[in-house]
């Protein structure tokens, strides 16, 4: 069984091809903290609350299309209410992601 998982990320209007595979992180934003060090993101260490590690998905599959626990919250605090607008810490790093684009849009 093939565990890789590959999706694109834009940073700044930069693009990064990732590679990674089931489980390899916690969540999204552990993985991008990791790869791209990015400074200030998820502040609040991935529970949903301080909407540091915002990002734009595409191409998300799956039940990761599903916001959950904090985030719906989270989000419309901050007047986001689109379903591409996700918290970073909240996507896991599944099947779901392959072959999505998810530009970083905030922290």
């Amino acid at each position: 069984m093939d565990n890789k998982i590959e999706f694109t990320i834009t940073e700044n209007g930069c693009k990064n091809i990732i590679q990674t595979s089931h489980g390899g992180y916690l969540n999204l934003m552990y993985l991008l903290k990791d790869k791209l060090l990015l400074d200030g993101f998820g502040e609040c260490g991935g529970v949903g609350r301080c909407a540091t590690c915002i990002v734009k998905v595409s191409g998300i599959q799956g039940s990761s299309n599903v916001k959950e626990r904090n985030e719906p919250t989270t989000l419309s605090k901050i007047g986001y209410s689109d379903d591409d607008i996700r918290l970073s810490c909240q996507l896991l790093i599944t099947k779901d992601l392959n072959e999505s684009e998810i530009e970083i849009i905030d922290y």
